[in-house]
């Protein structure tokens, strides 16, 4: 399962330098979890905050992840993380995907009478 973290930093933006040594530590032997992850910067270049996108198991192993993770655990850097599902469409990580995509939608289509 593929999950998108939208990770807004706290005011306080020395959490982030203090904690960033030890989760890049943390992360090291994981990348092959990430399929990105990177700062969010706001209009002036200035990091705002984190987005990643794992792959894990399911939420109970992103959980457990993000208990360990030094940018997360023991109340964390950030003010706010939305976790949002998502499911790999573009590019195409299986070759054909995209169009068995499309053709499922076009059935769904279909279905609701061609709207």
């Amino acid at each position: 399962m593929y999950f998108v973290l939208v990770a807004k930093d706290k005011p306080t933006g020395d959490l982030r330098a203090k904690r960033r040594l030890a989760h890049l530590e943390f992360i090291a032997d994981k990348q092959s979890a990430f399929k990105f992850g990177g700062p969010l910067l706001d209009e002036a270049g200035k990091v705002a905050g984190s987005l990643m996108i794992l792959e894990m198991e399911d939420r109970a192993a992103l959980d457990r992840y993000m208990a360990q993770d030094p940018y997360f655990k023991d109340g964390g850097i950030f003010d706010s993380v939305e976790v949002y599902q998502t499911r790999w469409i573009v590019p195409e990580e299986n070759p054909g995907a995209l169009k068995a995509e499309i053709e499922r939608q076009k059935a769904a289509d279909r279905q609701r009478g061609g709207q």
